[in-house]
């Protein structure tokens, strides 16, 4: 099958699963709704049947039922409630929120049209990852985590724009400094989506500092610090300058406008605790060995950070030793690295940030039981603890062994979390696919040189 109709399956069969995802959280939408246009059944089925979601939760609680233009006359109590418009996450992601809103005047309609306007975001990650990598892509387009959690919360347009960046490092053509500008702006817009896609700016920003200056192409075969030339200084600095650039001007509305607001939703986050709603090993793992929960939280609050930072030195420093004894930064697989640390030694992981992840399974080689082993315990983890949730307090037996459930996903995903560091840092990029012409045999497509010069630098093989 030629690359063209392999990425159209690609696209459709994300299409099917988003369209899973849609009908699996409208099952707690619908008619008969409260006064404020919540869905009477929202409460009692969210935790029961699985169909809980962020999307249709905030409907209330954060003004966007009343069509408030977010953050612009918002702050935070003392106590660390959010009022007036503004919403837990970056400016871009409020910006779609009210987006959503507009033309709904209950939780089911929000939901949709969100679906509605989520969707394209989804079907573009599939179809970025299908012109990049081929079937591989259907990692993605027919995860359970599509089902679960596709509309659970602001997710897909982050990821899109994670992708998009990759795609412009991998696939398009022009000089490093040029193709790692555009990948900054993309990443920090991702970044004001959801802050995680900022991590890769300085991994790209490496890679850049690594090639050759003013060459084109110059991630291709033979590039690097180690083989030709002096490191491009400047490049790196204008890749990094470029994603600041972003996201002050994509911020600077909202922080003059209405500074309260703005900095309430940073506020919020800092303050969050790592409670039974976080799904981190702190909770299930360092709270019942403190027991205090006030020594806990303070904590957690140091160490959560300075262990997601250690672990981002140690991916970083391991790409910079690479880089000097081939020449070539690994900015693919140093991103992957420092994604997992995040997810594994950060205070929240809520079960969604999968999503995340997926790409990454679909861009860079592992091995498909640590996969299909991580995707396993996240859906475990996604049903378990909803389920677990709507058993507390009314049913100690079934809470038991939801909890059960809940702990298999939590540290089933840790364990897989600290391998696939390791993994993703030696794992050799995806090719691209390859098409056959007219009776001469596969030929190869077009492709971005970096991929085959990174997975012959790595020396990690091609294994699928």
């Amino acid at each position: 099958m030629r690359p063209p109709a392999r990425t159209t399956v690609v696209v459709l069969a994300s299409l099917f699963t988003l369209v899973l995802g849609y009908v699996n959280k409208a099952r707690c939408a619908g008619p008969p709704f409260s006064i404020l246009g919540r869905s009477i059944k929202f409460e009692a089925l969210k935790n029961v049947d699985v169909c809980y979601s962020d999307i249709q939760y905030l409907w209330l609680g954060r003004d966007i039922d009343n069509h408030v233009f977010p953050f612009v006359h918002g702050g935070i109590t003392s106590s660390g409630s959010l009022f007036g418009g503004t919403v837990e996450y970056p400016v871009l992601s409020g910006v779609l929120m009210w987006i959503g809103a507009i033309g709904a005047h209950t939780d089911a309609a929000f939901l949709l049209h969100s679906a509605v306007l989520l969707a394209p975001f989804g079907l573009l990650t599939a179809w970025l990852l299908g012109r990049m990598t081929g079937w591989r892509a259907l990692w993605w387009s027919l995860s359970p985590a599509i089902v679960l959690f596709a509309f659970h919360n602001w997710d897909l347009p982050a990821v899109a724009a994670t992708v998009a960046a990759v795609y412009v490092m991998t696939q398009h053509r022009g000089t490093a400094r040029s193709r790692g500008m555009v990948a900054a702006c993309l990443l920090a817009v991702g970044a004001c989506l959801k802050l995680y896609p900022g991590l890769f700016v300085l991994p790209v920003a490496l890679a850049v500092l690594w090639a050759p200056r003013g060459a084109p192409d110059a991630a291709g075969p033979g590039a690097g610090r180690g083989r030709t030339g002096r490191p491009d200084v400047r490049g790196a600095l204008a890749v990094t300058g470029t994603a600041i650039a972003t996201a002050v001007l994509i911020n600077l509305p909202f922080a003059v406008v209405g500074f309260d607001g703005w900095r309430a939703s940073f506020a919020f986050q800092g303050l969050r605790n790592a409670d039974i709603t976080t799904n981190s090993i702190w909770y299930w793992g360092l709270r019942p060995l403190i027991g205090d929960d006030d020594v806990y939280n303070s904590a957690v609050s140091v160490v959560s950070p300075v262990l997601v930072v250690v672990s981002f030195v140690l991916a970083l420093g391991w790409g910079v030793r690479l880089a000097r004894r081939t020449g070539s930064y690994p900015w693919l697989q140093v991103s992957a690295a420092m994604l997992c640390g995040f997810l594994l030694l950060h205070k929240v992981h809520s079960p969604q940030y999968v999503l995340w992840l997926l790409p990454f399974f679909v861009l860079l080689r592992v091995r498909w039981p640590i996969i299909a082993g991580y995707l396993a315990a996240n859906t475990v983890l996604g049903i378990a603890l909803f389920r677990y949730y709507a058993a507390l307090g009314s049913d100690p037996g079934a809470a038991q062994n939801w909890e059960y459930g809940v702990l298999f996903g939590v540290w089933g995903q840790a364990a897989l979390l600290a391998l696939l560091f390791v993994a993703l840092l030696r794992a050799a990029p995806a090719r691209p696919p390859r098409t056959r012409s007219r009776g001469r045999g596969r030929v190869p497509s077009e492709r971005a040189p970096d991929f085959a010069d990174t997975a012959r630098a790595l020396g990690t093989g091609t294994r699928p």
